[in-house]
């Protein structure tokens, strides 16, 4: 297969044509420095020439017509959409995690990146001082011994051997903002039970600020995965989900307004469970404008209705693909299309699309223009023992580099570490910045721990 890398000043043609050239089905690269396309196609007369959906709209006649006149044909394509990967069958758990970490030191090397130097600016230095407001989750695992199924009906039965809880939702956020060296605000909305008093007593031991208002109308949302070993049998949830009342949003807004000063950034954390109300979103936008405090987002909305779009002028978004597709109500076009799509709409600044393990994307708005730059960072564990936290820990790290004045990519680096190491435990657990230095000197990508 012959890959066609088109010279234009929006993209480096050398990243492009390396980033072509990693995937297994292309033989060729070829940079066009003179001419077009359909020069290209005169001369090397293909059967085929495979084009993205996208510029089926922009009607490439001439292209068109240049490979239909050496009798081939012209197909629209923006790739197979899936939401899995089938990468096991191509090797052991060891050799796919050695290609995956070439390929994050191969992302490194493109941006220039001294992942040694991005770990110590994150223990230098003044800690930013980050805002921390969205739903929270209280998340219990139960494990269980499968007894059979039952004579009566055809159910599962299980017999609960231990209960552990776990702070999940926004709180686990702020948890991994302060383990990152960062002085970290939590706002949020609990109930009057023991779920909340678990949430504060965490927070607390790791030096979380966390002001948590009591909603008598709703527990403290509690989600209920029952397991068995470390396969999950089914999800319960425990919660409320209407918006809050007047008095508690006027009090939240009232909190946001009295801290945006101090901030270096906001971090919102929706999973469409009634927090991060029309009011507060307006609020929020309003303080940034005001105080020139940035917006970190990310909303979750897998078994919610919610969608992305409602955050504008942010400078980060982190929405899964799906998330991307389901705002935009596109479900034809690239995923690159569909990330410089969503980009403008939302005129944010830098977006994350989260592929699952498949890694993510990360696409950073160019100062005075309208491109973006984008790289792609792999998932480096291949055999999770639970997914569940792997974007709470690349939201907050990545927010918390771009808070300390890191680029993208060098935020993002470290959010593929952290997302790495969440995603290695069952259940939701801090990661700790000894952790992180220790896992980037396990992938090669530093030569030290210093």
């Amino acid at each position: 297969m012959l890959s066609i890398v088109k010279r234009e000043e929006c993209f480096p043609e050398m990243e492009r044509a390396q980033a072509v050239a990693s995937l297994e089905i292309v033989d060729k690269v070829v940079i066009l420095n003179t001419g077009g396309i359909e020069d290209l196609v005169d001369l090397i007369k293909p059967q085929s020439l495979v084009l993205g959906r996208e510029y089926e709209r922009d009607h490439f006649n001439e292209i068109s017509e240049a490979v239909t006149r050496h009798g081939g044909q012209v197909i629209y394509e923006p790739g197979e959409i899936h939401y899995a990967t089938a990468e096991f069958f191509r090797g052991t758990q060891h050799e796919i995690e050695r290609q995956r970490r070439d390929q994050f030191r191969s992302a490194l090397n493109i941006w220039n990146i001294d992942l040694n130097q991005v770990l110590l600016r994150l223990k230098s230095g003044p800690a930013p001082r980050i805002l921390v407001v969205g739903d929270t989750i209280v998340d219990r695992y139960i494990a269980c011994d499968p007894v059979g199924m039952s004579n009566e009906a055809p159910v599962v039965v299980v017999k609960e051997l231990e209960t552990r809880d776990f702070v999940g939702g926004a709180a686990i956020v702020a948890a991994h903002v302060a383990t990152l060296n960062a002085e970290c605000i939590y706002l949020s909305v609990v109930g009057k039970d023991q779920q909340a008093e678990m949430v504060r007593s965490n927070l607390s031991e790791l030096e979380v600020t966390a002001d948590l208002l009591e909603d008598l109308s709703r527990p403290t949302t509690n989600k209920l995965r029952y397991m068995v070993e470390n396969q999950k049998l089914f999800r319960v949830s425990r919660l409320k989900e209407h918006n809050l009342s007047t008095d508690i949003e006027n009090t939240m807004i009232k909190k946001i307004e009295e801290l945006a000063p101090s901030l270096q950034g906001i971090l919102v954390c929706d999973f469409v469970y009634g927090v991060i109300t029309p009011r507060i979103i307006e609020a929020l936008a309003a303080v940034s404008r005001q105080h020139g405090v940035p917006l970190f987002g990310d909303l979750q909305c897998s078994s919610q209705v919610g969608s992305v779009l409602k955050f504008q002028d942010f400078q980060l978004l982190c929405p899964t693909e799906r998330e991307a597709r389901i705002a935009l109500s596109n479900q034809n076009d690239s995923v690159e299309y569909v990330a410089n799509l969503l980009m403008e709409t939302t005129c944010a600044d830098n977006l994350i699309i989260k592929l699952g393990a498949e890694g993510f994307i990360a696409y950073a708005r160019k100062e005075l223009s309208n491109f973006f730059d984008r790289q792609h960072f792999p998932a480096l564990t291949s055999n999770p023992a639970d997914v569940a936290g792997a974007g709470d820990a690349l939201l907050a790290a990545v927010a918390v580099g771009l808070a300390r004045g890191l680029t993208l990519m060098e935020s993002a680096s470290l959010g593929t570490c952290m997302a790495a190491l969440a995603v290695q435990t069952v259940g939701n657990q801090p990661v700790r910045l000894e952790e992180l230095v220790n896992f980037a000197l396990r992938t090669g990508a530093v030569s030290n721990a210093e």
